[in-house]
């Protein structure tokens, strides 16, 4: 059960939804519109306790630090 995130193009609110199969109707929870886009997340997984970003550039999404201990 995967969850993605979408930008509504309505209202640009972006969120997270959980989504059980391809056909279910996701709406925006904030505006209640159904023109989204889904977005590319960034992912990141723990590998021997140390968290690894998917992103070898840059530290976790929505930061702007290389060091993710800066916002987790």
């Amino acid at each position: 059960m995967p969850i993605y995130e979408f930008e509504c193009l309505k209202c640009h609110e972006r969120f997270e939804a959980l989504v059980f199969h391809s056909d279910d109707r996701v709406a925006c929870p904030h505006c209640k519109g159904e023109k989204l886009e889904r977005l590319m997340s960034a992912f990141g997984f723990k590998s021997g306790g140390n968290f690894t970003p998917s992103t070898g550039s840059s530290g976790c999404s929505g930061c702007t630090s290389t060091n993710c201990s800066s916002c987790h």
